[in-house]
């Protein structure tokens, strides 16, 4: 397996709080890895650490198969990164902190410029100082900066924040392109979970500072667990019906009026039609299937039980 990104039983503690603890991260060459975790969860130290903002504790990074240390220059320009808030010089224009950026990696390929600015579409904005960008164009510019040299590796923090719905589309789309097109990796932490979800190869979670799960989306698709949600007047009598009438075991009363019912290959219709035959009345019946964000909440509700 080739992997751009691995942590080593990563930790990370500043004035005796451990931010992170014994973390190991995988990402694999050409994917686009979604590293989720709510507020605090130490997403942005995990990124901080693997672009040598921050050294670790403990623990060790391998970036490209080398391990990262203090003076692994070589490594951090095959990378491009958005951590927290982006910062530029206001008083430049946003083309101009762009070309700028260029200089400082010694990356010097004509028209990479006005091409990144398309792409982000900034180039009606692009003599703008960047001071006199509102928050969505001082994220797009942000990702531009990252993607500018064609990096092989690229770290992105919330970098949908500030972003309207059709913006958001727009960059989905782009990190696919850069993806696929490009052959680009790409790492993003975001808490729009269906962000994640309609882009991501595999997804990381992370909580309370240790790493829960790493599995693809494929998986999940796999194992996703389907149910028929079922709201009725009299549950006992519901259930009754289920078992007896039609034979179902596979179900479960989740509270006074709701029932999820977990048999593979049961149509709501036919359930529909059981309860009407046998004067159960029910407000509601849908089909249900597990979203991303019922993982994670799976997932991290689990860890919550555990602690």
């Amino acid at each position: 397996m080739s992997y751009i990104l691995q942590t080593d039983h990563l930790s990370k503690t500043i004035d005796g709080k451990e931010l992170i603890s014994d973390v190991n991260v995988h990402v694999k060459k050409g994917e686009i890895y979604g590293f989720l975790g709510p507020n605090g969860a130490g997403k942005t130290t995990v990124m901080k650490l693997a672009t040598n903002l921050w050294k670790p504790t403990t623990g060790k990074i391998i970036l490209f198969g080398n391990v990262l240390e203090p003076t692994s220059y070589e490594l951090l320009e095959r990378m491009g990164s958005i951590i927290e808030f982006p910062t530029f010089y206001d008083h430049m224009s946003g083309r101009d902190n762009l070309q700028l950026h260029c200089e400082y990696m010694g990356y010097y390929n004509k028209g990479s410029v006005e091409e990144t600015l398309e792409m982000l579409d900034l180039s009606d904005a692009a003599n703008k100082p960047a001071g006199s960008y509102s928050l969505g164009m001082r994220q797009r510019l942000a990702i531009a900066r990252a993607i500018l040299c064609k990096p092989e590796f690229v770290i992105l923090d919330e970098p949908t924040n500030g972003l309207d719905p059709a913006g958001m589309k727009q960059i989905r789309d782009l990190f696919k392109m850069l993806c696929t097109e490009y052959g680009m990796t790409l790492m993003i932490s975001s808490h729009l979970l269906s962000e994640i979800e309609s882009i991501a190869d595999t997804i990381g979670i992370i909580h309370h500072g240790r790493m829960m799960k790493e599995i693809s989306m494929k998986e999940i698709a796999e194992t996703n667990t389907a149910y028929i949600e079922l709201v009725v007047e009299n549950t006992k009598k519901a259930a009754y019906v289920l078992a007896d009438k039609m034979k179902l075991h596979n179900f479960k009363i989740v509270d006074g009026s709701m029932i999820r019912i977990y048999e593979q290959g049961i149509m709501t219709q036919k359930v529909s039609k059981e309860l009407m035959i046998n004067e159960v009345e029910f407000t509601s019946i849908r089909q249900h299937t597990e979203t991303l964000e019922d993982y994670f909440l799976k997932i991290t509700a689990e860890v919550g039980k555990s602690c």
